[in-house]
């Protein structure tokens, strides 16, 4: 078979599946089982494929018909210009979050802080942390995490983008973590779990293959923004920033919340691209 006929059969399995990124999908799998670039599929177009590439092609169509994420299958997942290495048990990094990294590296400038201190709460991947590392050269990043798999992935992610040796890693539990023996940081941000177990918006691919320790949080989903951000507004230095990631439908309560902490100024709530509420934004 002819890599045109895999990838057209590839494309219309997809939609008949209602997978909506379907062209997409099937160009992104069939270029990693084949090891080429995806403009090279195109090159290719006429190309005969062996038996073994053929089988590796449909076992990757085959994953991701039954809901997992490309990026498990691929292992890689693009994120403010940079690449980071993904496997199953570590949350997917989202477009959506870029905007932490945004916010933080504006930050930076506009208060001209020179070997900025970050705090990122279940670093995961460490798609924030990292990318403002790589974009802020004198950064250094203490980074929490308590999951096994995805403290080696993080770590493996700063050793690939040459970052080791400004990174920290506490393997531990974000509520395990005695701050006050951390110090003061300029820039504390997390993308903590923060969904309701019962919101039944959540996709089912996404239920069904990214970690639940990732994803939700009891008190319809406010329980670790909540406490995160009680337990580390002291680690702030004066003028410093805190950023969260969250739900769409709780920043009413988290504003309540972090202007209770009686220890911030400029408290704001950001959308993100779709127009939905998304970040919890304060000073100290």
């Amino acid at each position: 078979m002819k890599l045109n006929e895999v990838l057209s059969k590839s494309i219309q399995f997809f939609k008949d599946k209602k997978i909506e990124s379907a062209r997409l999908d099937a160009e992104l799998l069939i270029a990693h089982a084949l090891k080429i670039e995806r403009i090279t599929l195109y090159l290719k177009y006429d190309q005969p494929l062996s038996e073994a590439e053929l089988s590796l092609c449909r076992e990757y169509i085959r994953r991701r018909s039954i809901g997992e994420p490309v990026a498990y299958i691929v292992q890689d997942k693009g994120f403010y210009g940079l690449n980071f290495f993904v496997e199953k048990g570590v949350l997917v990094p989202r477009p959506e979050t870029e905007m932490i990294v945004d916010e933080v590296l504006k930050f930076i400038k506009f208060e001209n802080i020179i070997a900025p201190k970050i705090l990122d709460l279940g670093v995961g991947t460490g798609c924030i942390g990292l990318s403002i590392l790589k974009n802020s050269q004198a950064a250094h990043l203490v980074a929490v995490e308590k999951s096994d798999i995805a403290q080696n992935i993080f770590l493996k992610n700063a050793e690939a983008l040459g970052l080791l040796n400004r990174v920290t890693l506490i393997k531990s539990d974000v509520e395990s973590v005695d701050f006050s023996k951390l110090g003061e940081f300029d820039c504390i941000v997390s993308n903590p779990p923060y969904i309701d177990r019962n919101d039944l918006r959540v996709q089912k691919s996404v239920r069904d293959f990214e970690p639940a320790m990732a994803l939700f949080a009891e008190d319809r989903g406010l329980a670790l923004l909540k406490s995160w951000s009680e337990k580390t507004k002291l680690n702030l230095t004066k003028n410093a920033l805190m950023i969260f990631e969250m739900g769409s439908d709780q920043g009413p309560e988290m504003l309540q919340h972090i202007q209770a902490l009686l220890a911030f100024k400029n408290i704001s709530i950001l959308k993100d691209l779709s127009g939905l509420d998304r970040f919890i934004r304060a000073v100290r």
